[in-house]
């Protein structure tokens, strides 16, 4: 009985670990200036807008961004004190499970580990990056930069809900120095 477990457990761990991985939502990277001083911001422009994606995920995306900033009391300006882009972009992905079968390695009821299977199924999925940069309208140095990578879904409200997620996580301490 034991055996059976530890086998089931062997064949039901990599599945456990990539759910855990897509529980999290997107994974999202945050770099500062550390001599930018945001203190002083109050307006903001948009240099650059999404330049990827469907027009209404990029309507999204910038209505998500206004939305972040604005309720941290930058205005949007025609000449705003800190320049905003932000770029999207996507690469198809491949994940090859292996999985493992007794067959042909001492038969069914053998004893020793489980031996690779030869023929291992492959999924394709696509994984899409957003990338918010600010950059500071009088130096014209860059202040932060935003990254956020998660896989990508067919369905626009699952779509919605993880860039949602995703500027969550991007904007948690924006702006820097401000907890």
């Amino acid at each position: 009985m034991n055996r059976r477990f530890a086998a089931l457990a062997a064949l039901a761990l990599p599945l456990l670990i990539a759910a855990c991985a897509t529980v999290g939502g997107p994974t999202v990277k945050i770099d500062v200036d550390p001599g930018a001083d945001f203190s002083r911001v109050r307006s903001y422009s948009w240099v650059a807008r999404p330049d990827g994606g469907t027009p209404l995920m990029q309507q999204r995306i910038v209505d998500g961004i206004d939305a972040r900033l604005q309720a941290k009391g930058w205005k949007l300006a025609p000449n705003g004190d800190i320049h905003v882009s932000a770029h999207v972009s996507s690469t198809e992905k491949e994940s090859q499970s292996a999985y493992y079968s007794r067959v042909g390695y001492l038969g069914w009821g053998g004893f020793g580990p489980p031996a690779p299977n030869t023929a291992a199924p492959t999924d394709t999925y696509e994984v899409g990056t957003l990338v918010v940069e600010m950059v500071n309208a009088q130096s014209k140095r860059s202040a932060w930069r935003g990254t956020a990578s998660g896989t990508l879904h067919d369905d626009p409200a699952k779509m919605n809900a993880l860039l949602q997620a995703a500027l969550d996580k991007m904007f948690a301490g924006f702006p820097p120095g401000s907890k």
